[in-house]
Order: structure tokens, then sequence, then C-alpha cells
């Protein structure tokens, strides 16, 4: 059986949405091997999103795209149209979303369990998540909105990508288990 990280984040949990999203990775047959309400550091959370230059190019490009989607003006909004000076204000404004409040961990595991997952918490920004799925259901945050307020999207959860992804994730939160 394959194991993933999840998190459920601070505007998840302020809504009171914990066990409605909870059950739904148990209705999907996935174990929960191990849950934790924490409130996270910033240096830990800053170890969740990279540093690396191409992961904050890939960040930042998204974050111009968005603006050229919507005919909106970076440079004058941002300051800037350089996407690595961009993924570094939303690695931070990240950081600042996961630490404003209390979030839940989990380590669930079960066949494919990144893959089903991924599938049930939907789309990383809300308004394209489909619906019936967690995003798609509890959040109706989007990219342009959260740009222009100059803070990340509160897209309620975290999953990682793949089996790699989540065994470093899994390390990070819970240590050696």
């Amino acid at each position: 059986m394959e194991r993933t990280f999840v998190m459920i984040k601070p505007d998840a949990v302020k809504k009171g949405l914990t066990g409605k999203i909870i059950s739904r990775f148990e209705n999907a047959g996935l174990i929960i091997e191990d849950l934790r309400i924490i409130n996270a550091s910033a240096e830990v959370v800053s170890k969740l999103y990279p540093d690396r230059e191409e992961w904050l190019r890939s960040v930042g490009t998204k974050m111009s795209n968005t603006y050229k989607r919507y005919e909106k003006d970076i440079v004058k909004d941002m300051g800037t149209d350089d996407t690595l000076v961009l993924g570094k204000l939303v690695r931070q404004w990240l950081v600042d979303y996961i630490t404003m409040g209390p979030i839940v961990i989990m380590i669930l595991s079960g066949n494919h369990a990144a893959e089903v997952v991924r599938k049930l918490v939907g789309d990383t920004n809300p308004v394209l998540a489909q619906p019936g799925s967690i995003r798609g259901d509890y959040s109706t945050d989007s990219a342009d909105y959260a740009n222009s307020a100059h803070r990340a999207i509160y897209n309620v959860i975290h999953a990682s990508g793949n089996s790699e992804e989540a065994e470093e994730e899994i390390t990070l939160w819970f240590g050696g288990k």
C-alpha cells in the first residue's frame, strides 16, 4: 500500500470543514495512519515550498499567465514581471497562509493513495476544480482574486503530487515515521 501526505489548510479548519474533508478520504477507502492538529511554524512551512529557481519561476510564470488571461497589468500591480521575483512573492504568501491558523496534517494509505487523493482534492485553482472535488465543493477563491489581494489562493487543502513527494513531506511533518 502506498502512503501520501495531506494538509487541511487554515481556511478549511476555520470554516469547520475538517470532518467533511476527512470523510471524503475514508469514503474512498483510504486509511488514516496518523492525524495531528498543529500550528505550523514558518520555518517548517518554508521547507514545504521549494526555494529552487526552477520551482519559483514556474510559480511566477503561473501568476504571469493569470494576469495575461484576465488582461491585467502585472507590472502595475506587482511592480515587476520577473518570474523569479513573482515566484518568491507567491512562496512567501504561501508561508503566510499556512501559518495563519491551525492546520490538520495526515498520513493516508491505500492503493495508489497519492493519485486517488489528487483526484479527490481537484485543481489547485478552485474555480477550475470540478464540482464533486474537495476544492470544487468547498472553495470559491481564484488566482486572479488572490493575486489582486497579494495573497495565496485559499484552496482549503494540500496533497502530495506523487508517492516520492509524499514520503519527503511525511518526513518533514511527521519526522522519521
